[in-house]
């Protein structure tokens, strides 16, 4: 029996979820959780083998939460379900310690096929992103821009350079607006740029976003 715990900030996710899953009789949903918060605090009191884990949760993001969990449960399976497509944030999620990351466009099959091949010790590795981690091998050692920020930091720029304002990304951060501001500022200085427009052109260019 495969013991899932579903983190999702949005109920009506999260509820799907276990309809899924509840088709598969060798999968247990032991409990939910809608930040990072409190998934931490459900793995410290209670058992279980794998994290269904929203990469877009307020507060700490899901790179950020994946790290502390290897940390201290690091026989707990991590699979990354995202709304954003895998260019965005798959590697990330990779080198943070996820053992999967699928899209909330995937089909439930899908779903259920990573879940039991991470638990299982294994990892998943869709079409797209076995792709996108060969080119990442092929590509020169010296590191773009982008890969020089943090994992915070690298999702404030992705949604700066979709358009955003520093309030609305505060906003959808649960950051002020200081902390947002400063972040924009060690991006710009980070990847050598003076403004917006120009991370939405690189963003563009690099295919972070569409």
């Amino acid at each position: 029996m495969v013991r899932v715990l579903i983190a999702d900030d949005h109920p009506i996710v999260r509820t799907g979820l276990k309809q899924i899953l509840a088709d598969d009789p060798d999968i247990e949903v032991v409990g939910e959780a809608e930040n990072g918060g409190e998934v931490i605090e459900f793995l410290w009191k209670n058992v279980c083998d794998m994290v269904l884990l929203d990469i877009g949760m307020p507060g700490r993001s899901g790179l950020e939460v994946t790290s502390e969990i290897k940390q201290i449960k690091p026989n707990v399976g991590v699979l990354i379900l995202s709304i954003y497509p895998e260019e965005q944030y798959a590697v990330r999620a990779l080198r943070a310690g996820a053992s999967g990351y699928l899209t909330k466009a995937s089909a439930p099959i899908e779903l259920l096929q990573a879940i039991h091949r991470v638990s299982h010790g294994g990892r998943y590795v869709s079409q797209t992103l076995a792709e996108i981690l060969a080119s990442e091998i092929d590509r020169h050692s010296e590191k773009q821009p982008h890969e020089k920020l943090s994992d915070r930091e690298y999702q404030v720029m992705l949604l700066l350079a979709s358009g955003k304002t520093v309030t609305e990304v505060g906003q959808s951060l649960n950051l002020s607006v200081k902390t947002i501001s400063t972040y924009r500022s060690n991006i710009l200085a980070k990847m050598n740029m003076k403004n917006n427009a120009q991370l939405t052109f690189y963003a563009v260019e690099n295919s972070l976003i569409k």
